[in-house]
Order: structure tokens, then C-alpha cells, then sequence
């Protein structure tokens, strides 16, 4: 017997419909057409069943069934032209109101849950998802600025909370990016499975040696949990080497000022979608991820443990240090400095 294709539980297609009624008028028997049209028998024999009309089964007609049933089962869509809201808010739109100003006025008229209320923006996309035509260009019209296509509020621009009191790094100073002097830290988090849990990153600019800093299991991403978490990570270095940060505009670096004040570093942020003016930390999270790989719970890793997984990183030789490893290079760089503490890592 001829092999079913796996297809045999999807609809047929318009040319297997014409081929399916040809069978149907040559009397073929259900299966020896499931076996031309290289289809399950339980499909032909729903096929004919569900679309066969008085007249007996033809391709048009079980088109036709076909058709109906789905536009049927698929809900109309709130804003359609023939609709009583659709009316509402073209009468609206023809007052030259704003979508704005039509939605907030019917949701002070109608309850929550009222099927008038509708939001701004279906009202936008209803406009715009207009065919091609006379309908379209009137809609259109009836607004402010009246765009052939939808232009974003934002122009692409993240309109979130945005971080107050943000120094770009452009303001950084030249020798930090230039690597000439120690102390200036690059810093991210690096996420578990379903975001659940975080591990902060700290990398120092000039030796490239990391630091990874345990974060609370509740809300490990907050602002508050990870100013704190980073403090503490940072006080335990010596002062020298604890000159500057440069962090993305990750929301969880809103508190950035307080974390100025308690350890006396400044805070640089990155452009939005600039991966590569934190070179060094988007390397390094490379390297921490042999170690805590995505989709883990990083949430079970004590700061005993991170600090174990840090300490094998940067023993590791480097060859943009020479093949000298991280913490060499540190060691080096804190005797150097004109105020040298012991390490404390």
C-alpha cells in the first residue's frame, strides 16, 4: 500500500478538492482516493462529509463551505467598518478628535469591560490596516499630522522610564579608554532561567580580572538590590582601584547616584544597543558562561562559589596581557598605585 504523507491531517487544497471530486464522480472508494491523493482515509471521508452539497460533492462548493465556516468561527474584529463602534469613532475622527481623545471619552462613558471602550491605538491600527482606497485617505485625513504611514510617537526612541542624571560616556575621559590608568570597571548582569535570577560583573578595564557579585533571590534585577549588591562588591577593593563604571542603560542602574555616594565611583552609561563600548565585560560574560551557562538558576550559587569561578577566570593567561594572567596584572597595577592595600577579592 502507497505510504501516507504526513500532511494527512491538514485541509486540502483547492487542487485536491478538483482532483477529490473528479474520484468522487468516477466512483472511486474512500481509501483508493486517500491513496491517490496520498491522504489519510479519515481525511477524504471528513472532507466529504463536512462540504459535500445536495447536489453531491464539487470543488467550488466545498470551497465555498470551506470559506463560510471560517469566517464563522473567527470573531469579527472590534473596529470592523460595518460595525456600531466603527461609526462611533468615524463620526468622532470626522470632528477632527485625536484617537486619544476618543478613547479616553468613551471610557468615561462606558464601564470597564464595555465592548465601546476601545484604546488609541486599535483605533491607529484600524485606520492604518485600511485597504488601499477612498476609505483609507479619508481616515487618514481626519488626523493631525495626517502620515501616509504610521510614525511612531518614539521615532524609535525608548520612551520607558528613562535613568535620570545619566553621564554618557562620551563625557568619559580619555584616559580611560585609552586603558592608561587602573581603576575603571566595566560592569552588567548576566541572567538565569526565565530571568529569575541574576549574577552581577564587574571587570576592571586595564587587567581584565572580574569580579562576580551574588544578587538577592527576590527581585535580583531591582535597582535597590543591585545598587547594594554592587556597593558592597566594590568597597572591598582598594580605593586606588576604584576610579570609574561603565554600565549599559539597563533599568536596574536607576540608583546609580547612590551608588556614587557610597563608593565614590563614577557612573558612565553606554548608547542604547552598544555592546561593544563594554568590549571587555561582553567578552568576559562569555567566559563566565562556560562556568554558569544560560537557562540555569543561578540563584543556588553562593558569593563563595562566584568567587571561586572568578578566582579560576583570572588565573588564566591572557594574551592581550601578555600571556600574564588578570590577577597578576592587577597585583601588579595595586603596588604600583601610590596608595597600595592588600587585595581583597
Amino acid at each position: 500500500m502507497q505510504s501516507i504523507s504526513p500532511k494527512r491531517y491538514q485541509q486540502l487544497q483547492p487542487e485536491e478538492r478538483v482532483t477529490l471530486a473528479s474520484l468522487v464522480h468516477q466512483k472511486f472508494s474512500v481509501r483508493a482516493m486517500s491513496r491517490v491523493l496520498s491522504r489519510s482515509p479519515s481525511t477524504i471521508s471528513r472532507e466529504l462529509s463536512r462540504n459535500r452539497s445536495p447536489a453531491g460533492y464539487g470543488s467550488a462548493a466545498a470551497r465555498a463551505f470551506v470559506q463560510r465556516r471560517r469566517r464563522l468561527n473567527r470573531p469579527p474584529h472590534k473596529l470592523h467598518c460595518e460595525g456600531l463602534l466603527f461609526g462611533i469613532v468615524r463620526h468622532f475622527l470626522d470632528l477632527r478628535w485625536s484617537p486619544e481623545q476618543i478613547a479616553l471619552t468613551l471610557a468615561a462613558v462606558y464601564p470597564k469591560g464595555h465592548e465601546h471602550r476601545v484604546s488609541h491605538e486599535t483605533i491607529y491600527n484600524c485606520i492604518y490596516a485600511q485597504p488601499v482606497g477612498e476609505l483609507k485617505r479619508e481616515l487618514i485625513a481626519t488626523l493631525r499630522h495626517a502620515h501616509n504611514k504610521r510614525v511612531p510617537r518614539s521615532k524609535g526612541q525608548d520612551r520607558r522610564g528613562q535613568i535620570p542624571d545619566m553621564l554618557s560616556i562620551h563625557l568619559r575621559p580619555p584616559e580611560i579608554e585609552d586603558r592608561q590608568f587602573p581603576g575603571h570597571w566595566e560592569g552588567d548582569l548576566i541572567k538565569g532561567a526565565a530571568n529569575a535570577s541574576a549574577v552581577g560583573t564587574l571587570v576592571e578595564r586595564t587587567s581584565r580580572l572580574v569580579m562576580l557579585v551574588k544578587l538577592p533571590d527576590f527581585k535580583p534585577a531591582s535597582a535597590a538590590n543591585v545598587m547594594q549588591a554592587f556597593t558592597d562588591k566594590l568597597l572591598s577593593i582598594a580605593a586606588p582601584m576604584r576610579q570609574s563604571m561603565t554600565y549599559d542603560q539597563g533599568r536596574e542602574m536607576t540608583m546609580h547616584k547612590e551608588l556614587s555616594k557610597r563608593t565614590g565611583i563614577a557612573v558612565y552609561f553606554c548608547d542604547p544597543h552598544s555592546p561593544w563600548q563594554r568590549g571587555s565585560n561582553e567578552n568576559m560574560n562569555g567566559l563566565v558562561r562556560q562556568y554558569l551557562p544560560k537557562g540555569t538558576d543561578l540563584s543556588v550559587y553562593s558569593q563563595e562559589q562566584l568567587d571561586a569561578i572568578a578566582d579560576q577566570i583570572n588565573g588564566r593567561p591572557r594574551k592581550g596581557l601578555g600571556v600574564r594572567s588578570p590577577l597578576v596584572v592587577y597585583r601588579e597595577l595595586l603596588l604600583k598605585s601610590t596608595q597600595h592595600s592588600s587585595l581583597i577579592h
